[in-house]
């Protein structure tokens, strides 16, 4: 509902304006350390977060991507499905392709031998490829009423930079995520186990889709998988623990920030959503946004993620309307449900069964709460979603 949707982002919400008035805080602080006397506005806020992260954990972006090429990441996505799943993935160099840059896989069950899918990956950028990144599928899996059983083909798509004559393709964090993530619903898709392909895979409801997209995410900075993929793309050593260490501390860096921004954003999605202009009236864009803002208490240095003329999730098709707070709802899932794996191991046998069972193989055909629940052994909670992001 409405009320439950509100009521779930004002708990998040203010934990995060606390944060981020925090962080304005720091950043005013290095200003004056640098002689500036100036209020911190919307428009300087990624200017100062960045000097103060440097300041606090002294990373270097070009330094980490070194151990993050795009090979080695690929191979630390697979290694997590074998580990967790007990799959494999072996390269068909003759199958088919939609376009030559394209790799295709032949995706087994490591105890019985079992076909389980097809998995392409397409990676780089080129004139003929919308931006971003994504997951589909060429097809679907079900099970037919004669018994037989239409196992899936599955694509992972980016835009990551290319390899150099020199240099191979490097990932910087937020593409290693972004790589994860979107293995996350690929995984989704080729596990999957329901009988209709109306409800297979992804097919599910809207705030349920992205859970297994991200809670994959969080092995990306894992110690226990980190040393069987991040390696020095010169030097091949593994990454030192003292830099992993420097990753893991710097990951809650201007979390109010960020998740004010996205609160406030699914909060004036709602708030479109719940508006019921009279007949022949004229509405005022501007004064609507900004009578949301002070309705909330948004912090004068935060503006709104997306102007609402060009936010395409409240007026770009019926599938998100009113849905932009999905993205946080789902984070609330997979921050729950990570914390069991590390409750229990991350690669625990057991847990990553119940998952697999429950989640990946179920895709639609069940209530997703009652997924979620025969997973987790209880309804998911908001402190999850705040300790993870260090608001909490």
């Amino acid at each position: 509902t409405p009320e439950a949707a509100n009521e779930l982002l004002m708990k998040i919400w203010a934990p995060a304006v606390k944060r981020a008035n925090e962080e304005v805080a720091e950043m005013t602080e290095y200003a004056k350390a640098e002689g500036k006397d100036i209020t911190i506005k919307p428009w300087d806020y990624y200017y100062y977060a960045e000097k103060v992260r440097t300041k606090k954990y002294n990373l270097d972006e070009n330094e980490v991507s070194a151990y993050f090429s795009l090979d080695n990441v690929r191979k630390g996505i697979f290694t997590l499905a074998e580990k967790l799943y007990g799959v494999k993935f072996t390269e068909m160099p003759d199958a088919p392709k939609y376009n030559p840059e394209v790799t295709v896989y032949d995706v087994t069950d490591i105890k019985s031998g079992e076909h389980v899918a097809v998995f392409m990956t397409d990676y780089f950028p080129r004139a003929t490829k919308r931006q971003g990144a994504w997951m589909d599928e060429l097809k679907g899996s079900s099970v037919d009423p004669d018994g037989t059983v239409e196992r899936p083909i599955i694509f992972n798509v980016g835009n990551f930079t290319r390899p150099t004559s020199d240099t191979p393709a490097l990932l910087t964090l937020d593409e290693v995520e972004t790589m994860f993530h979107e293995f996350g619903h690929g995984l989704h898709g080729m596990l999957s186990r329901a009988k209709l392909r109306s409800q297979s895979g992804t097919n599910v409801d809207r705030d349920f889709v992205e859970l297994p997209s991200q809670i994959t995410e969080h092995w990306a900075m894992e110690p226990e998988l980190l040393k069987d993929f991040a390696f020095h793309y010169k030097t091949g050593e593994m990454i030192p623990n003292e830099l992993v260490e420097k990753l893991q501390a710097a990951s809650t860096h201007n979390q109010g920030f960020t998740t004010t921004e996205l609160a406030g954003a699914s909060l004036l999605d709602l708030a479109w959503g719940a508006y019921k202009p009279a007949d022949g009236e004229t509405v005022d864009v501007d004064a609507f946004e900004k009578q949301v803002a002070e309705k909330l208490g948004m912090p004068s240095e935060i503006a709104y993620r997306y102007r609402s003329p060009y936010f395409k999730h409240v007026f770009g098709s019926d599938g998100y309307a009113s849905g932009y707070y999905t993205y946080l709802w789902a984070e609330v899932l997979d921050a729950d449900g990570f914390e069991l794996f590390a409750e229990k191991g991350i690669f625990d046998p057991e847990t990553a069964r119940s998952f697999k069972e429950n989640i990946l193989e179920m895709g639609g055909s069940e209530d997703p709460m009652k997924l979620f629940v025969r997973f987790r052994g209880h309804e998911p909670s908001v402190d999850a979603l705040l300790r993870n992001r260090g608001l909490i």
